[in-house]
């Protein structure tokens, strides 16, 4: 939203106020300015000339010879290349000496050997923008009209020396987006009265067979509470005044003609969006809105045929539509330069649906933007009023007697109780009552003071406020946030300390950096598509009923496809060694409406080269030992290795069947660790070589041991045994140390697999495994009799393993 400080001048003083000053104030009361542009803050030497005299120079297929009178004792020659220069003209002239944007300085100097003494300018020369000059000028010099008074200063004359306040505004103050909602907030805070002038005066005209003409029809209330047809006849098209067209401009919108910019003019003003009608071009003047049906087709005014849908709202003119109601107008019924009677449209169309239709054919608007946030209610038809009279005014026409409208809604101030206990206890401010109804008064409010409360009457132009805390933000914000006091929290204390959680995640970071891995950071949002990967069969997805994007759709099951999309970003970009961890979070449906199941996950993804090539050595990639020892070493690290089982698992598709283990501490199912299948890595472009794994934060923490215990250190010596055996290619490791761990008796600490071997005189199908047996008593010396024991009792519950033998 831009402000002109020079408009707001006009309904509160602020001639003694420093713009920068005056930003400060608005941005800490929460109407944060972004920016300030004055375009004529440095321009002179810019006065109005009249050209006397415009003839082709000689030897030139484009530039003119003028003569220009700058109200000086003598007419100034200025050669001129804009194709609209002519004779009888009031333009602007730059003389020598002045400095345009961009650092241009104006001499006397010659072109085609001929004098030229000055610079007839466009608005562009003076630092307009292209898109907000009129089309007409976009290519050559602005005209003025013809009686601006020659000689005169054109900063002065156009009121160029403006400061324009670029304002940033939450959703919730849609109200401030006009001149009149900025007054009433300029004057609350800076405690000055408005004057509000008549903005319009005119007479109307009966003419009874025109207005009978016309009706309204809204058969449903909720698509539109209030519209209004006002007629206007015996309009000439012409161009708007230079005073509007320069406000216009200064607010960032293009002038088009006088009935177009009066429009804009009043979407400024009061923030009422309007739309106009050629009368004549219409077949019939029966109005309704109507929601559209699903399929139908309509051109609107840029010439585009759009497909609509049943949420689309419609302004038809006996049964053929001439609008989209509150987005753009119909082809068909657009005002021309021909145009002699306008039909002006002033309304309030439903919110939800004109966001859907803007979006829908991305037709965001200044108007569009104002009907979904809101506006006042109560200045409808006082804005269409003023606005009909205008255009009368401005193009020699007259307003006919009467209002075509169908209004649902009654408009009514909003009350709001606060208790006075409810400013010191919840602001921590220590007010009186004369500074209370000070504020309420500033703010333009009427208030009911009783003895233990008050209630506030909130006119329709603040819609946003409607409960205690909107009130209350309003009592501080007029108060002024920096004149609260600082105060310290009171209450008890209690000394910081991280949460168990909290405590394992830092942990779980800290371990996974010391094995190399770059921590990855990614969307909890997915694709439709994606979400499938890994993910679960007992819980829905949860979708988004609006996805900003059909790559953002779904909440995520699993960590998988965000490493894998991540790990595809790198390898594209030639980063072959690929090590991610990451923490995050899950999500599970459980129905309609129903808070989702939130988990905290941990997932690693190795894929492509551990070891690049190197003098000293070969090149190496990730296989599936690294991962399962970073997992290990995890565990260890945290102190549940000892609980923790593997067992081969085949149920996930995405995962190589014969390298994927689910993981289990205490029995309990956690994650899984494994090789991606080499076919879905290929579709990511990775190497087969890709393993992932992926555990359950909270299963991890349940198990965690709130007391580590130290045992001291044996003061007896180990013993170690030695174990071959054959068995079956098929024959689980882990279910082979299970039965060793089970039999091994107290005194057996740990077993461990030093060699496996398949190759010469082994028999097809067949493996040799060898393990390290290490037995300790940490209160007496061990025995050959008692290991010799503990041996045979593992041997005989191997030999019942089918296909096992002892070698």
């Amino acid at each position: 939203m831009k402000l002109s400080m020079e408009w707001l001048n006009n309904y509160v003083d602020l001639a003694q106020i420093d713009p920068v000053e005056f930003s400060e104030i608005l941005s800490k009361t929460g109407l944060e300015v972004e920016g300030i542009e004055n375009v004529g803050q440095d321009l002179s030497h810019l006065v109005v000339g009249d050209v006397v005299e415009c003839t082709p120079l000689e030897g030139s297929d484009h530039l003119n010879l003028t003569k220009v009178d700058v109200g000086q004792d003598e007419l100034v020659q200025i050669v001129c290349g804009a194709p609209n220069i002519a004779s009888g003209q009031r333009v602007i002239v730059a003389l020598p000496g002045a400095v345009l944007p961009g650092g241009f300085e104006i001499n006397e100097n010659k072109l085609r050997g001929v004098d030229s003494n000055g610079m007839i300018c466009s608005l562009q020369e003076l630092g307009f923008s292209e898109n907000v000059v009129p089309k007409k000028y976009a290519n050559g010099i602005y005209v003025l009209p013809t009686d601006a008074p020659v000689g005169a200063d054109v900063v002065d004359y156009l009121k160029l020396n403006d400061p324009v306040l670029e304002l940033d505004l939450t959703p919730n103050r849609a109200d401030a987006m006009s001149i009149r909602g900025a007054v009433h907030e300029v004057s609350a805070v800076l405690d000055r009265e408005i004057n509000f002038n008549p903005e319009v005066e005119f007479e109307t005209v009966e003419d009874k067979a025109m207005f009978e003409s016309v009706s309204v029809e809204v058969a449903d209330s909720s698509l539109s509470p209030h519209y209004q047809l006002r007629i206007i006849k015996g309009v000439t098209i012409q161009d708007s005044p230079a005073w509007m067209q320069m406000r216009l401009m200064k607010s960032g919108i293009r002038p088009t003609n006088n009935v177009v910019d009066v429009t804009n003019y009043f979407l400024l003003l009061y923030g009422q969006p309007m739309h106009t009608f050629d009368y004549d071009a219409m077949d019939s003047h029966a109005i309704s809105v109507a929601a559209a049906t699903e399929g139908d087709k309509f051109t609107t005014l840029d010439g585009t045929e759009r497909t609509l849908s049943a949420q689309d709202m419609l302004i038809v003119s006996d049964n053929t539509p001439i609008g989209l109601a509150g987005v753009m107008g119909g082809l068909d019924s657009e005002v021309t330069d021909n145009t002699t009677t306008v039909l002006l449209e002033t309304a309030r169309f439903n919110p939800e649906r004109i966001r859907l239709t803007s979006k829908q054919f991305n037709l965001r608007s200044e108007a569009s933007a104002r009907y979904e946030k809101g506006i006042n209610a109560a200045t409808v038809d006082e804005a269409g009023e003023l606005a009909a009279g205008l255009i009368a005014n401005l193009g020699g026409g007259q307003v006919v007697e009467g209002v075509a409208e169908s209004k649902s809604e009654e408009v009514t101030n909003a009350e709001v109780t606060l208790s006075y206990d409810a400013i010191p206890n919840k602001l921590g401010i220590d007010m009186t009552q004369e500074e209370l109804q000070a504020i309420i008064s500033r703010l333009g409010f009427e208030a009911d003071y009783q003895e233990a409360e008050f209630t506030v009457s909130v006119p329709p132009r603040r819609w946003d406020i409607t409960i205690e805390a909107d009130m209350l933000e309003e009592i501080a914000r007029i108060y002024g946030y920096d004149n609260i006091p600082t105060t310290l929290p009171t209450g008890e204390t209690t000394v910081g300390e991280l949460t168990k959680e909290q405590q394992l995640v830092r942990k779980t970071r800290q371990i996974s950096e010391g094995f190399g891995l770059n921590q990855a950071i990614s969307y909890v949002l997915t694709s439709k598509e994606h979400a499938k990967l890994l993910a679960s069969k007992d819980h829905p997805a949860v979708e988004l009923l609006m996805p900003i994007s059909e790559e953002r759709a779904v909440l995520r099951q699993s960590m998988f496809p965000a490493l894998m999309e991540i790990a595809q970003f790198n390898k594209a970009r030639q980063n072959n060694d690929l090590a991610f961890y990451e923490i995050g979070n899950v999500f599970f449906g459980q129905g309609k409406n129903v808070q989702p199941i939130e988990e905290e996950r941990f997932a690693i993804l190795l894929s492509g080269v551990k070891e690049s090539a190197s003098w000293y050595g070969k090149a190496e990639t990730y296989d599936f030992y690294d991962i399962k020892g970073m997992v290990e070493a995890y565990f260890d690290a945290i102190g549940v290795h000892s609980e923790v089982t593997y067992e081969l698992t085949d149920k996930h598709s995405e995962m190589h069947p014969g390298r994927t283990a689910t993981i289990k501490i205490d029995g309990e199912e956690i994650g899984l660790v494994g090789q991606v299948h080499p076919t879905l890595a290929r579709e990511y472009d990775l190497s087969d070589e890709t393993f992932f794994m992926e555990m359950t934060m909270e299963a991890v923490l349940s198990h965690l041991q709130d007391m580590q215990i130290q045992s001291p250190i044996p003061r007896f010596p180990s013993s170690a045994r030695d174990l071959a055996l054959l068995v079956n290619e098929s024959t689980d490791h882990h279910q082979l140390v299970s039965i060793i761990d089970n039999n091994g008796g107290e005194f057996l600490k740990s077993v461990e697999l030093f060699d496996l071997y398949d190759g010469e005189n082994i028999e097809d199908g067949k493996k040799s495994l060898a393990y390290h047996l290490v037995f300790q008593n940490p209160h007496a010396t061990m025995t050959d009799e008692i290991i010799d024991q503990a041996m045979e009792k593992v041997t005989q519950a191997l030999n019942a393993v089918e296909g096992l033998s002892i070698r």
